[in-house]
């Protein structure tokens, strides 16, 4: 059996797959507003350990390559990367999507999981190109995608509808 995947991006920090124990780790920093405003609506606010234990139990069910990991500490799981492979003919594109809990933010921890992460990605699967949706209000997300070479493709006019209001949606992408 091969060793369990493990992405170093610091001495304390690295991307792994979802393990039992992390639910209480997701509860705590996943039941934020300030996550839950920026990421679809497939990720629950308020979110509960029922909604971290069918996440952590679906994640553990990927065959590797697996496409969602969590970024942890030595410690515990402290947000979440993952990607959604296209079918058809986007089958050689992935959309990537993250997030980190709050506590964490402003520290380049984000960064540095998608760049492993897309490095990652292109290893191990046959993709050409990556892209990841920004909600237009979310001008800190695209930050970490330029520092990670993704570049600014397209503005999606009232392409979002979030929390009551609609609004655009900023499309980054990075071709290999």
């Amino acid at each position: 059996m091969p060793p369990p995947l493990q992405i170093p991006l610091s001495p304390n920090l690295l991307l792994r797959p979802w393990q039992r124990g992390d639910e209480p780790s997701l509860v705590k920093y996943g039941n934020n507003r300030k996550i839950w405003i920026n990421l679809r609506d497939s990720f629950p606010h308020p979110y509960t350990m029922r909604d971290a234990r069918e996440w952590v139990g679906l994640a553990r069910l990927q065959k590797p390559p697996v496409t969602q990991l969590a970024i942890a500490t030595n410690n515990e799981a402290i947000g979440g990367i993952g990607m959604f492979l296209q079918s058809d003919v986007h089958r050689r594109t992935a959309e990537v999507g993250y997030w980190l809990g709050e506590p964490f933010w402003g520290q380049g921890i984000a960064s540095r999981a998608l760049t492993a992460f897309v490095d990652y990605a292109f290893a191990n699967f046959d993709l050409v190109r990556v892209f990841a949706g920004v909600f237009d209000w979310n001008p800190a997300s695209g930050r970490v995608l330029e520092k990670c070479g993704f570049t600014l493709e397209s503005r999606q006019k009232n392409a979002v509808f979030k929390d009551g209001k609609v609004i655009d949606q900023l499309v980054y992408v990075l071709v290999r």
